[in-house]
């Protein structure tokens, strides 16, 4: 059995900030289960586009009905993604690499240029989950998978506009830079 979850979001931030943020988002106050995310490769191809693999450390929390079923709740997550800045296209695909005989989880996010307003962001997210376990608890954990899925992504929404808002401040501020004061020392 499968589980299917799709969902289309946006960012009122143009196509190149929210990408930019993509590569920051960690950490941020909305992520405390990312514990480490580190560069494996990164390069651009012939045709400009960047290819890079990541490796990432998440903490998880089990429900407990499956804490018989994993003893240790770290999960080592592969992200490969794929930015074309000729079409304005940044692909993800997430997997988890421990644990895939209990959950499977298979995330795509696609970032391109909203349709209606060429200043926002729009990012579709699929996502699929899959179960080996039997028992009668394939469908259960599948469940559980889709729920915590649904409640992560609005947290990762959170966070990525939490980082959105921080580059906004950054730019704002490096463009009107604060007066500089002088001071003197009074002679005695």
């Amino acid at each position: 059995m499968v589980k299917f979850y799709q969902h289309t979001s946006s960012f009122e931030h143009s196509w190149n900030n929210v990408t930019y943020a993509f590569w920051l988002r960690y950490p941020n106050p909305f992520a405390a289960h990312v514990v480490g995310c580190d560069v494996i490769d990164r390069s651009v191809d012939e045709n400009g586009v960047l290819r890079s693999t990541r490796l990432i450390l998440k903490q998880g929390v089990l429900p407990r009905w499956g804490r018989g079923l994993i003893k240790n709740t770290d999960t080592y997550i592969i992200e490969e993604s794929e930015v074309d800045p000729r079409t304005h296209t940044m692909v993800t695909r997430t997997k988890n690499l421990n644990h895939v005989r209990a959950m499977q989880v298979e995330e795509t996010q696609t970032f391109t240029i909203h349709p209606e307003n060429s200043k926002w962001t729009q990012v579709k997210t699929e996502v699929r989950i899959i179960s080996e376990i039997r028992w009668g608890l394939t469908g259960r954990v599948e469940s559980f998978g889709i729920n915590k899925f649904v409640d992560n992504s609005a947290k990762a929404r959170k966070g990525m506009s939490h980082i959105l808002e921080r580059l906004r401040l950054n730019a704002q501020l490096a463009s009107n830079p604060a007066p500089a004061t002088s001071t003197t020392a009074a002679a005695v």
